[in-house]
């Protein structure tokens, strides 16, 4: 699942709880570069806006990843998210596409729904074991994270429902 190498051992929860968090910080970050990219290729304002504003919702995100990482210890490095590139990647191919504007723009939106419906899983998950392993404070920050990106994709849907009718033409 990640880039990490294979000889590391992983004994508990503690140690895939580690892991994973390292795995999410990879992929928020491959997210952010591609938000950018996403927003520069958005033919519709609100569409633009809501990449640029989940960017800056997205830095905020890593900061509370390294918080808890630094509490844990851990280094943020050292694992790459394979999940989020093959998303970026297809989110890349989106925008390099030529396509009418509003079908690019409903492509990049389901680029983006299918980023945050994977960062909904993963900090779904991330919360669970903190909350397992006794560490309330970082759950409090993950369900925090978890709600932002169920905001985001609820917002997206609302874009995808006027932009899908534009791309039917």
């Amino acid at each position: 699942m990640t880039g990490q190498s294979l000889s590391m051992k992983m004994t508990d929860l503690q140690d895939l709880y580690t892991e994973q968090l390292q795995d999410v910080y990879s992929a928020e970050h491959q997210l952010l570069e591609a938000l950018d990219e996403m927003a520069q290729a958005a033919g519709t304002p609100e569409l633009k806006e809501g990449f640029e504003l989940h960017a800056g919702q997205t830095r905020e995100q890593i900061g509370r990843l390294e918080q808890i990482l630094g509490g844990l210890g851990a280094q943020p490095g050292g694992v790459t998210c394979k999940a989020m590139q093959g998303l970026v990647a297809e989110a890349r191919e989106m925008v390099e596409k030529k396509a009418d504007p509003a079908v690019r723009d409903a492509g990049l939106i389901a680029a983006a729904q299918r980023a945050e419906h994977y960062e909904i899983a993963a900090y779904g998950t991330l919360r669970t074991y903190a909350e397992l392993l006794g560490r309330t404070q970082d759950a409090a920050l993950l369900q925090t994270t978890e709600d932002e990106e169920k905001a985001t994709d609820l917002k997206l849907t609302g874009l995808a429902r006027s932009i899908n009718m534009q791309a039917l033409g």
